[in-house]
């Protein structure tokens, strides 16, 4: 590789610069050796408090039974601030009880003034409207995933509620890694990024649905290490912990006959072939209380061991109690007392048969004293059947686990139905963990993650030269006041992201990070021009979407781009408009704004087709080398006018075979007819034309067969490897056009 001719101090901000703009959470909080954390806590456990301790704000996305409790416990005594800690119903109780084994004082309250006196305050999250904020400077969200569940007026109340507060932990299970709801609910509380922003990074949405971005994964991974920690054993982030082996799991389908005609009957139907969706589904369980408790009793009163048993409606639970010895129904209707109370003496062996529902106690609440567990039918919910089960198949379980699940036979559809989904979110929750785990132990300080994504190669021909790398750095490579004339078509805002790089001026978070990025290319442009000639720039107004703006409509690129030219010392020199067909453009982008449907809907929303400009700027000083154009007034009469007709939008050069399985959107090359014009208006034969963002060498292409040299720069690997193909193509052909 070159050695740059040219040492800008400028070069040391832009490297600040990219690693600001990496999609990495920075740290905030405070420093705390390892020794000074409680050797209560396991050797992965203390790695975990330390690191959240580091970074003031983070979540911890464990697995069941790896003692989250114990980690919130500790990170707040460490923190030293006054902390709250909020959990589901009798879980705070179980907080007080787990604090006692650190040496530490935990306050349950039920309002401010009672936890006045207190350092460490926890509380349940019906009664975080009696708490002040302010009066706390840690807060601890646990079993955090309560966030997704809870209606949006009370979520956003929440995310306000805490938003100056320095200090922030939330715990929860593993999510899956499609459930966009998790991450950005937990994103938002902790100050991370809010929905829209966090969408338009690392999310696409197709007809499936949002999804992760094809060239983002990894982006992903590396954002989320920086913030959350997600592991399902100890081995995740690299410690061989022993004693975090799952006991055996027995799940037992237990079926039982329903009346079919009843069912039928009471779902609206003549017959019954089968469920059908929410009437069917719930005629079904209504109508088959009778057979599933008879079935539930049998089995329980048949042992002498403490059961769980998850019901779905009332009905079934008082049924269930009537009919099992020792048995107590807890229900949404019973007060706060009634529910602590209840699940209180089943944890300490006073209660032999607890009824309830999963909605009441099948979040947070660690019940591993019990191994035996009976579903009094399902709905289609997986999450609420895994949180159930996990109450009791849990780490640190000493018993085999028994689960029956009792249902009509008209109901195995359901059944099938969450075993799918959970067999999934198994898969893709294991695969999650695996690829995020190099960047966890990254962040933790056990390693360091040896990827390096930025390559940097040239390639040269007899009349050009191709670099692949940093624009930006690469720019450094030519000498000053050497170009001819420049060419090229820049990302347009994020519109349009073809890697995961913090050096891709298109990967960006938002409008005002893409022109600071922006302007390091544009000042480097500057110093290669020579004096007097100029720069065209392909441009397109840029749709704002609701995701990531809030509103449906224009911004002006266009005028921006101007702006940040004229701001880098380039003279404003003149545009021209690029006609385009709105047919062909309501095809490709789908646009609201431009479909027959709207015509006839409602026309207010129509709007023209977006043009392209040729946005033409003149570096200061006088040109030395008049330029002589070889094209006849005839044409320069079509050439001056304001809008260039007769470019074909199809007349660009082939790029399939530069697109990976990672592209998100096609590469939308510059036609070769607009770069014919733009060469041969403004530089002479045999002058250097350059490409900044050369893309797969459309500008160099045409260069070379105008008779031009050429030196491009392309970041992406696979597009500067086609690149040089094209270049050799036109290389060839002119060549061949000599012998002729």
């Amino acid at each position: 590789m070159a050695k740059p001719v040219y040492s800008d101090p400028s070069v040391s901000l832009y490297a600040r610069f990219l690693e600001q703009k990496r999609a990495i959470n920075h740290s905030n909080g405070k420093e705390a050796p390892l020794e000074d954390i409680s050797n209560i806590l396991y050797p992965f456990q203390r790695q975990l408090v330390q690191w959240a301790l580091r970074k003031g704000r983070s979540a911890i996305f464990a697995d069941t039974g790896l003692g989250k409790t114990l980690m919130q416990l500790e990170w707040a005594n460490l923190t030293e601030e006054r902390t709250l800690i909020v959990a589901p119903l009798a879980v705070a109780i179980q907080t007080v009880q787990e604090a006692k084994r650190l040496g530490l004082e935990v306050t349950y309250a039920r309002s401010q003034e009672q936890a006045e006196s207190a350092q460490i305050v926890t509380t349940n999250y019906e009664m975080l409207s009696a708490f002040e904020a302010s009066a706390f400077g840690a807060v601890v969200l646990d079993e955090s995933s309560i966030l997704k569940s809870i209606d949006g007026k009370t979520k956003d109340r929440l995310i306000a509620m805490f938003a100056e507060t320095p200090y922030r932990l939330c715990c929860t299970a593993t999510p899956a890694p499609n459930d966009i709801a998790e991450f950005a609910n937990h994103a938002a509380f902790l100050g991370i990024c809010t929905r829209e922003e966090l969408l338009a990074e690392f999310f696409v949405h197709d007809d499936d649905g949002w999804r992760l971005k094809g060239h983002a994964k990894e982006g992903f991974y590396r954002w989320l290490a920086s913030w959350a920690m997600m592991l399902k054993h100890p081995q995740d982030i690299g410690f061989t912990q022993t004693g975090f082996v799952l006991p055996p799991l027995s799940i037992e389908p237990v079926w039982v006959n329903g009346n079919a005609q009843a069912i039928a009957n009471a779902s609206g139907r003549l017959f019954l072939t089968d469920l059908g969706g929410i009437t069917g589904r719930s005629a079904a369980r209504r109508t088959t209380i009778s057979e599933k408790v008879a079935a539930a009793s049998e089995i329980i009163n048949a042992s002498a061991e403490q059961w769980i048993v998850w019901c779905g409606l009332n009905e079934e639970g008082r049924t269930l109690e009537q009919s099992i010895k020792g048995a107590v129904n807890l229900e949404g209707s019973d007060s706060l007392d009634v529910k602590v109370d209840a699940i209180q003496r089943f944890i300490e062996g006073g209660i032999r048969v607890l009824v309830t529902k999963t909605k009441i106690a099948g979040f947070g609440l660690n019940l591993q004293h019990c191994h035996n567990m009976l579903f009094l039918g399902l709905n289609d919910s997986y999450e609420s059947y895994y949180q159930a089960i996990r109450r009791c198949w849990r780490h640190k379980q000493a018993n085999p686990v028994t689960v029956k699940i009792v249902m009509a036979e008209i109901e195995r559809s359901i059944l099938e139905n969450v075993m799918r989904k959970e067999k999934q979110a198994e898969e893709v929750s294991r695969r999650m963990v695996e690829s995020v785990a190099g960047y966890e132990m990254e962040a933790l300080g056990l390693m360091t993650h040896a990827k390096n994504d930025y390559l940097e190669s040239v390639v040269h021909g007899e009349d050009w030269t191709l670099y692949q790398g940093d624009c930006v750095e690469r720019l450094q490579n030519l000498e000053a006041s050497s170009i001819d004339f420049t060419v090229f078509s820049p990302p347009f805002l994020s519109l349009y992201v073809y890697s995961d790089s913090e050096r891709d001026i298109g990967n960006n978070k938002a409008e005002h990070e893409f022109f600071r990025h922006f302007d390091y290319f544009l000042n480097g442009m500057l110093r290669v021009m020579k004096p007097g000639r100029n720069v065209a720039c392909h441009v397109s107004q840029v749709p704002s979407t609701l995701v990531r703006d809030g509103v449906i409509g224009l911004k002006d690129f266009r005028g921006k781009t101007i702006e940040a030219f004229q701001r880098s010392g380039f003279i404003y020199h003149g545009e021209v408009v690029i006609d385009k067909d709105p047919q062909a453009q309501a095809i490709r982008t789908k646009s609201k704004g431009l479909l027959f449907v709207q015509l006839k809907k409602d026309s207010s929303w129509l709007r023209p087709a977006l043009a392209d400009y040729i946005l033409v700027f003149r570096k200061p000083g006088e040109n030395a080398v008049p330029i002589k154009p070889d094209i006849s007034n005839n044409e320069w009469i079509e050439w001056a006018r304001p809008i260039w007709y007769g470019i074909r939008e199809s007349d660009t050069l082939n790029v399939a075979e530069a697109r990976s399985d990672k592209d998100e959107r096609h590469i939308a090359p510059l036609q070769l007819g607009t770069i014919e014009r733009c060469i041969r208006l403004w530089s002479n034969k045999g002058e250097t034309v350059l490409s900044p963002f050369a893309g797969i060498g459309s500008e160099g292409y045409q260069a070379i067969k105008l008779g031009r040299k050429f030196i491009g720069i392309e970041l992406k690997e696979k597009y500067a490897d086609v690149a040089v193909q094209n270049l050799q193509k036109a290389e060839f052909a002119k060549s061949q056009a000599y012998l002729l």
